[in-house]
């Protein structure tokens, strides 16, 4: 074990646990080695601070920690991988971890303009989308099939 890259790995969760105690964040999601679970898990109870620890492999963790509300949300949501988030939980996510608002914003009109469909619910919101665009165009046709027949 490389005991400076663990020391630095502390040193950058311990700035995470100063940002968070400023109230410079109310969430934080910290990446590290499972062998530092028991380090930081006995920090962030002497410290009182609500957490979540997510397995991203064999060898890494997600942390989640923060406020308690925003942890539950967290814990709610679930998530078994970052990257099997739907465009709405990894918004979010996102917005809960300080990202800016409105980049978050135009990220996800992005997401969705461009037509990708979220990991979890792929073709769910697409037939919702054509089920709604068939009946606005069927009602559309209606009423304009109506406008004639009452004016002609």
């Amino acid at each position: 074990m490389d005991v400076s890259n663990t020391i630095g790995a502390m040193e950058v969760f311990i700035h995470h646990i100063q940002e968070y105690s400023k109230g410079l964040r109310a969430l934080v999601l910290y990446t590290t080695k499972a062998s530092n679970r028991d380090a930081i898990e006995k920090r962030l109870k002497r410290e009182m601070i609500d957490y979540y620890i997510q397995k991203v492999n064999g060898t890494k963790i997600n942390v989640f920690f923060g406020n308690s509300i925003c942890v539950a949300v967290i814990k709610q949501m679930n998530i078994t991988s970052l990257s099997n988030l739907t465009d709405e939980e990894d918004f979010i996510l996102g917005t809960m971890l300080g990202y800016d608002r409105v980049k978050q914003c135009e990220w996800y009109l992005r997401r969705k303009r461009n037509g990708r469909n979220d990991n979890n619910n792929a073709g769910k919101t697409n037939n919702i989308n054509i089920n709604i665009n068939i009946n606005i165009n069927t009602s559309i046709a209606q009423l304009q099939t109506e406008t004639i027949s009452a004016t002609g």
